[in-house]
C-alpha cells in the first residue's frame, strides 16, 4: 500500500493524537445527544424519574455509536488534519 495518495499527495497515516482527537470530539457529540434528550424529556414528557433519563439517553447513543465514531474522525480529519475536498481530483 502506498504511503500516500498518488493523486492528492494526502497521507493515510494520521498523526499521533489522530484518534484521542477524534474521542473528544466523540465525547462533545455524546454530550449534546445527552443535553437534547434530557431537555426534551423534562420539557415533554413533564421531568420522568432518573431511570427513564437513564435508559433514554443510553439507548440513544448506543443506537448512533457509529455515526458518532464515523462523524467524530471526519470531523477530526477535515477540521484538524489538512485534509479537504478539492472537485479537481475527483474527476481523476
Amino acid at each position: 500500500m502506498p504511503l500516500a495518495c498518488p493523486i492528492c499527495r494526502q497521507t493515510y497515516e494520521p498523526e499521533p493524537g489522530f484518534y484521542y482527537g477524534a474521542m473528544y470530539i466523540s465525547s462533545g457529540f455524546s454530550t449534546g445527544i445527552l443535553l437534547a434528550i434530557g431537555f426534551l424529556l423534562f420539557y415533554l414528557a413533564h421531568d420522568p424519574p432518573l431511570w427513564v433519563y437513564i435508559t433514554t439517553v443510553a439507548a440513544a447513543v448506543l443506537a448512533v455509536t457509529p455515526l458518532l465514531f464515523r462523524y467524530s474522525r471526519a470531523v477530526m480529519l477535515y477540521g484538524f488534519g489538512g485534509a479537504g475536498f478539492d472537485p479537481r481530483y475527483a474527476t481523476h
